[in-house]
């Protein structure tokens, strides 16, 4: 999960730098058009950078909440990972009887 978000991090930064770069160089472009284009690409990353910090918040959040829960009630954090697992193992195994056959 990890990797996961580490690549949505990288590509969303790539995504950010690429939008900075079209913004230099059409800054030399006249016109009504490009100009109303840079104004909602910069409202936009803007916007983009605001949720980004409110989501990395409410994931920090949420993840500190989880570890006091565990830490909390170790025994039923243990047999909850337990049941969702066991019933993961019976899905697949289900899934995987029917298109074998």
């Amino acid at each position: 999960m990890s990797k996961q978000t580490q690549a949505i991090g990288n590509d969303m930064n790539q995504l950010v730098e690429d939008a900075r770069a079209l913004m230099i160089a059409t800054a030399d472009v006249a016109g009504d058009k490009v100009g109303d284009a840079r104004k909602r690409l910069a409202a936009a990353l803007e916007r983009g950078r605001e949720i980004a910090v409110v989501a990395r918040e409410k994931a920090l959040e949420g993840a500190k909440a989880a570890d006091e829960a565990v830490h909390e009630h170790p025994y039923q954090a243990i047999a909850i990972g337990v049941g969702v697992g066991a019933l993961l193992g019976y899905l697949v195994a289900q899934r995987c009887g029917r298109k074998c056959d």
